[in-house]
C-alpha cells in the first residue's frame, strides 16, 4: 500500500511539472502567430526569455526557503495558482513590454516548481528509489513539451493565439483541485498505517531528526553546494537555449511553418522523457547492484554528459537527421538534469532540500539568462547558429568536471561536525 501511495504522489507531482513545461513552451511555439500582430525581433525575443529567467532565477533561490517554511502542501498550491494566472495573462498582451511583464510574473511562479517538487519527492522516497522517482518527475518536462507543439498548433488553427495562454492557465488551475484533495507529506498522511510508517522509516527519520539544525545561509559554505550551482549554470545554459530556440531555429533555418513545427518539434521532447526515465532508473539500478551512491550517481552523470557533443553535427545535417541530433541532446540533458536535481536529497537533510534545490535551480536560470542574451546578440548581428552549437556542445562536459572536483564523494554533508568546528573557531 505505501509503495503504491508513494507512486500516486509521484504522478501528481509529475503532472505539475508537465504543466510547467507546457506553459513555458506556449510563447516559443506561438511566436510565429504572435508576430503577425506584435512584431518581435531576435534580440527582443532573447529579452523576453531574460524577463522570464530573471524572475525564475530569483524565485528559484527564494522559493526553496519559502517551501521549507510554508511546507510543501501550501507552498506548491500558492506557486501553481500564481503561475497559472500569469500564463493566462500573456493572452492579454498588446506589445512586447506587456509580454515581458507577463513572462516575468510567469517566471516568478514557475521558479518555485522544481524546489517544491524536489522536496515533495524527498518527503516520500528513500535513496534507492529517489532517482527513479525524480526521473519520472523530470519526464513530466517531456510530457508537457511533447504535448505543447501539436496542441498549440491545433489551437492556432481554430482560435486566436490568445487562447493558447487562456487554456494553458485553466489547466494549471484545475491541477490545484487535485493537489488540495490528495497531497500530504508521508509524515502526516492519514492513510499511512503503523506498518506503512515503519516501512517508510528511512524517509521519515531524517525529516524528524534534522529539522531546524541547518540554516539556509549555511549552505553557501560548502563546496558541494557551490559546485552543483556552477554545474547547473553551465548545463542549463545549453538547455534553455534548446527549449527556447528550437522552434525558432526550425522557423529561421529550415523555414518551417507552424504546422510543421507542431509535427516535428515534439520528437526531441519525447526523447527527453526517455532520457529522464533512463538516467534515474540507471542510477537506481547501479545502487541495487551494490555500487555506492557516489559511483552510481557519477557513472550516470558521466554517461549523460558524454552524448552532448553530438549536437555539433546539426549544422551539416539534413532536416530529418537534425531532429535525431536534437533528440539525442534532449535525452542526454534530461538524464543529466534528473540526476543533478536528485543530488540535493542525497547531500542535505530533508528540512533544507527545498533551499538547496532552489540554489541549484537559481544557478541554472542564471546560465539561461547569460547565454540566452548572448545567443540573441550573435544572431542579431548575423553570426548564425554555428558558434552557438559549438559552445553548447561542451557545456555539460565542463559541468561534469566541476561536479567531480567539488563533490569528491557524493553523500550526506556532516553539518554537525562542520558547525561545531566553526563554533570552536
Amino acid at each position: 500500500m505505501s509503495k503504491s501511495l508513494r507512486w500516486k504522489m509521484a504522478y501528481l507531482i509529475t503532472a505539475a511539472i508537465a504543466i510547467s513545461y507546457f506553459d513555458r513552451q506556449t510563447l516559443p511555439v506561438a511566436i510565429h502567430a504572435i508576430q503577425r500582430q506584435i512584431p518581435v525581433s531576435n534580440i527582443q525575443f532573447s529579452h523576453l526569455q531574460a524577463a522570464f529567467l530573471a524572475a525564475y532565477a530569483l524565485m528559484y533561490a527564494g522559493s526553496g526557503k519559502l517551501i521549507d517554511v510554508l511546507g510543501t502542501r501550501r507552498g506548491f498550491l500558492l506557486i501553481m495558482l500564481w503561475w497559472s494566472l500569469a500564463c493566462a495573462s500573456q493572452g492579454l498582451a498588446t506589445s512586447v513590454p506587456v509580454l515581458a511583464v507577463s513572462l516575468f510574473l510567469l517566471g516568478m511562479g514557475e521558479g518555485g516548481g522544481f524546489p517544491a517538487a524536489t522536496k515533495a519527492m524527498a518527503e516520500w522516497f528513500p535513496a534507492q528509489e529517489r532517482s527513479t522517482a525524480m526521473g519520472l518527475m523530470n519526464a513530466g518536462t517531456a510530457v508537457g513539451a511533447v504535448a505543447a507543439p501539436p496542441l498549440i498548433a491545433l489551437t492556432l488553427a481554430h482560435l486566436s493565439w490568445r487562447w493558447v495562454f487562456f487554456l494553458s492557465g485553466m489547466v494549471g488551475l484545475s491541477w490545484t483541485i487535485w493537489w488540495i484533495r490528495d497531497y500530504h507529506p508521508a509524515a502526516s498522511h492519514a492513510r499511512l498505517s503503523p506498518g506503512e510508517r515503519q516501512e517508510l522509516g528511512e524517509v521519515l527519520a531524517p525529516q524528524e531528526k534534522s529539522r531546524g539544525k541547518v540554516r539556509w545561509i549555511d549552505l553557501f559554505r560548502y563546496p558541494q553546494v557551490s559546485g552543483l550551482v556552477a554545474a547547473k549554470f553551465l548545463s542549463d545554459a545549453a538547455w534553455y537555449f534548446y527549449i527556447f530556440w528550437l522552434p525558432k531555429y526550425l522557423y529561421d533555418v529550415h523555414h518551417f511553418n507552424t504546422k510543421e513545427v507542431g509535427y516535428f518539434a515534439w520528437v526531441p521532447y519525447a526523447a527527453a522523457g526517455v532520457g529522464s526515465l533512463t538516467g534515474g532508473w540507471f542510477s537506481s539500478k547501479l545502487i541495487r547492484r551494490g555500487l555506492s551512491l557516489n559511483l552510481s550517481r557519477k557513472i550516470a552523470l558521466g554517461a549523460s554528459a558524454g552524448v552532448m557533443p553530438s549536437i555539433l553535427l546539426v549544422m551539416h545535417a539534413p532536416v530529418d537527421f537534425v531532429i535525431v541530433l536534437f533528440s539525442i541532446a534532449f535525452a542526454g540533458q534530461q538524464s543529466w538534469s534528473t540526476l543533478v536535481m536528485t543530488l540535493p536529497s542525497d547531500i542535505v537533510p530533508a528540512s533544507v532540500v527545498g533551499s538547496f534545490a532552489g540554489l541549484v535551480g537559481f544557478g541554472g536560470a542564471m546560465g539561461g539568462i547569460v547565454f540566452g542574451l548572448a545567443v540573441g546578440e550573435l544572431l542579431g548581428h548575423g553570426l548564425g547558429y554555428g558558434p552557438v552549437f559549438a559552445i553548447v556542445s561542451v557545456l555539460h562536459l565542463i559541468a561534469f568536471a566541476v561536479i567531480l572536483l567539488t563533490n569528491r564523494v557524493i553523500g550526506p554533508i556532516d553539518f554537525q561536525t562542520r558547525m561545531a568546528g566553526v563554533a570552536a573557531a
